[in-house]
């Protein structure tokens, strides 16, 4: 009788554990990127691939209208690249590196999101050989002007 209560309450700890353990998990789960992009762009699956790797969910979109979607979603054309990225409310574009958008996520400064401008060589996705020193920038709804986020150089 004892020996049998000892194991149900055992039995009981252990599940509560468990459950506890997979809701800290889901918890700290990476937040899913929608990305849009064109349907015949290889560097936009390299770094659909680069934020994979990284541990992020990615659903891969691959739009023919661009354009719209950078509109609706606030991307001036100064600030546009080759592919369109929103995560937990914000918007990504270009060859952001995972970690300034996991480093984005984590802080939640008051911004539209991250882009890298055009394509600039040794961006995450533009692995070409060739290295070009480039930044991340952020802009708000307010002012479209950049400010550095983060900065890449040799």
């Amino acid at each position: 009788m004892l020996k049998n209560r000892l194991i149900k309450c055992l039995a009981g700890n252990l599940l509560a554990a468990c459950s506890l353990t997979a809701f800290s998990l889901s918890a700290l789960a990476a937040p899913t990127v929608d990305v849009h992009s064109d349907p015949n762009c290889g560097c936009c699956s390299a770094w659909v691939s680069h934020l994979e790797e990284a541990g992020f969910n990615v659903n891969h979109h691959r739009d023919g209208d661009l354009r719209a979607i950078k509109i609706a979603n606030g991307v001036p054309p100064e600030l546009a690249s080759c592919h369109t990225a929103i995560v937990d409310g914000y918007v990504i574009e270009g060859h952001v590196p995972a970690s300034d958008i996991k480093r984005l996520l984590d802080e939640q400064p008051d911004v539209v999101g991250l882009t890298v401008p055009g394509m600039p060589h040794g961006s995450p996705g533009m692995e070409t050989g060739r290295v070009d020193d480039y930044a991340v920038l952020s802009w708000s709804r307010s002012d479209s002007t950049p400010a550095i986020f983060s900065e890449y150089t040799q």
